[in-house]
């Protein structure tokens, strides 16, 4: 007689089926009944604040869309002012040559007036 010792048990497989709370969503005409009034609410929400120990102090915390606002624009003008700075600089000392060429031209030549009307005076 032949006897097995090692049995394979085969499990079936099981599956996990996602489960979630259903999102109810008001319909776009949602209107108040009738004979039911408005709940007037005086409280204000609260804004989130970070408080610093050594200073004793409650900073209030900007949201979120504040935040990446000003992040966002701040980048945007480092890499501008990078980038444009690179670009005009050589432009900028092209111009500033041409013009310091028409300064000294200029002064020479007031230079000359001044000599030539000093020697036509004494003369």
């Amino acid at each position: 007689m032949l006897t097995l010792q090692n049995q394979l048990y085969f499990r079936p497989p099981t599956a996990d089926v996602p489960a979630y709370k259903p999102i109810i969503v008001p319909p776009a005409d949602l209107e108040r009944p009738e004979d039911t009034e408005a709940e007037e609410t005086t409280e204000e929400p609260v804004a989130p604040t970070l408080k610093i120990p050594v200073l004793d102090i409650k900073m209030p915390i900007p949201e979120t869309a504040v935040v990446i606002t000003a992040v966002t624009t701040a980048v945007v003008a480092v890499a501008t002012t990078s980038v444009t700075q690179t670009l005009f600089e050589p432009i900028k000392k092209e111009v500033q040559k041409q013009l310091q060429a028409k300064v000294n031209k200029w002064k020479e030549n007031q230079k000359i007036k001044k000599d030539s009307s000093k020697n036509s005076k004494t003369e």
